[in-house]
């Protein structure tokens, strides 16, 4: 029910003024409730805004059942709410701030401004005419004694509030630079709230590449590729790093190659350089090989491989490669590659662990908290890039609102 003259509107804090903040934000000032977002940054939306430099892929169209696979372990945990924000609502949402949307060839939906900026400052609109006060330059301390909302305001002053309810949206532990730095933790583990520890996802791995290897090709891409680990094969691009190997084929594999590395101090993966075909039509190619051509120039001419690619499978299978045109063949269908480690957490694109789902009834409140509800990157899941990260953001954010509604409305 919506506050009349006689009824004051309920208030609500969300902190952090990431995807996940601002669509509680919305959610709840959109129900008349009086909405105050506290960011520690000078500005909302910047891990957003640094995503949307690469086109901002808002989600994906693929069937929902395969959807919710991609987020692992937590799949089944996440469902409801994936299923209560589904990617069609999001597209729809986008539409509603005036950014049209469209699919690309691989089911990832964009906005077609193919930017953050448009967005988010049409959704900063939408929240200011619905009432709601962004409050830019707080940091969140925790609770005071008797358990109102502890922050310190940017000249160093501090504020304690007390909310009919808050909204916990404070990002993971990566790119730190941004906002998101996991400094939130300590203060809910002293709450008694369990917490699995920060992890890098959707990250890199390191590769003891030679030196002359990686002075050469560190930054070169590798395009239309395959990565293969214990059953497991995806196609896409990686890239040569001058630690390892990152990019979109590596994230989408990068929680099962983690866990191998944790368990085991290293994981052993596999590079096809052509997927696209087979290792009897790559012999048939090579054999083709001209007299007195050098193997170098066979791999470029036959199979089209850049020179990053042919130094790679050096690499992989030491400087001699087989002249063989069979035995090359499983060699450039089959690369090995030892991931030995992840590079720095803060270099990560999100991170897994966080606040666990068993400390959190299932409107996403804490249950050593009522009152206070948890959302985004906080919550202990991860999924690959595709789309999948900030439509969990979004659902997450919009459950934890709606479950604030919910909450008071049976009181």
């Amino acid at each position: 029910m919506r506050p009349t003259a006689d009824t004051p509107s309920p208030t609500a804090v969300v902190i952090g003024a990431g995807p996940a903040g601002l669509m509680a934000a919305q959610a709840l000032s959109g129900a008349g409730w009086a909405v105050s977002v506290y960011e520690k940054m000078p500005s909302p939306g910047r891990k957003l805004l640094m995503a949307g430099r690469g086109g901002l892929n808002l989600t994906n169209t693929e069937p929902m059942a395969r959807f919710r696979r991609r987020y692992g372990a937590a799949a089944d945990r996440l469902a409801p709410y994936l299923d209560a924000f589904t990617p069609e609502d999001l597209a729809a949402w986008a539409a509603d701030l005036g950014q049209a949307t469209f699919t690309g060839s691989s089911g990832r939906v964009f906005p077609t401004a193919m930017k953050a900026s448009p967005l988010l400052r049409a959704w900063l609109a939408r929240l200011a005419a619905q009432g709601v006060s962004l409050r830019t330059r707080w940091t969140w301390r925790g609770w005071t004694p008797d358990g109102a909302l502890s922050f310190e305001g940017p000249d160093g002053a501090g504020e304690a509030v007390r909310p009919e309810a808050a909204v916990l949206a404070m990002g993971g532990a990566s790119w730190p630079g941004l906002g998101s730095d996991g400094a939130w933790a300590g203060v809910l583990a002293q709450a008694g709230v369990s917490l699995a520890p920060f992890r890098p996802a959707n990250s890199g791995f390191t590769v003891d590449w030679t030196e002359a290897f990686k002075a050469r090709f560190a930054g070169a891409p590798l395009k239309n590729i395959a990565l293969g680990f214990e059953g497991a094969s995806v196609r896409g691009e990686a890239m040569i790093a001058d630690y390892g190997l990152e990019g979109g084929a590596v994230y989408a594999l990068s929680a099962r190659i983690r866990q191998a590395i944790e368990a085991r101090g290293a994981a052993q993966a596999s590079l096809d350089l052509r997927p696209d075909l087979t290792a009897a039509q790559i012999e048939a190619k090579l054999q083709r090989r001209a007299a007195g051509d050098s193997l170098a120039n066979a791999l470029r001419k036959a199979l089209a491989l850049s020179p990053a690619a042919a130094n790679l499978l050096r690499e992989a299978h030491g400087m001699a490669l087989p002249a063989d045109p069979a035995a090359l063949a499983r060699a450039v269908k089959a690369a090995p590659l030892r991931l030995t480690g992840t590079p720095p957490l803060a270099r990560a694109i999100s991170t897994a662990g966080g606040v666990a789902f068993a400390d959190l009834d299932d409107g996403l409140m804490l249950k050593a908290r009522p009152g206070v509800f948890v959302a985004g990157e906080m919550l202990d899941w991860e999924a690959p890039t595709g789309g999948y990260l900030l439509q969990a953001a979004l659902a997450t954010g919009l459950a934890a609102a709606r479950a604030v509604l919910a909450r008071k409305a049976a009181s």
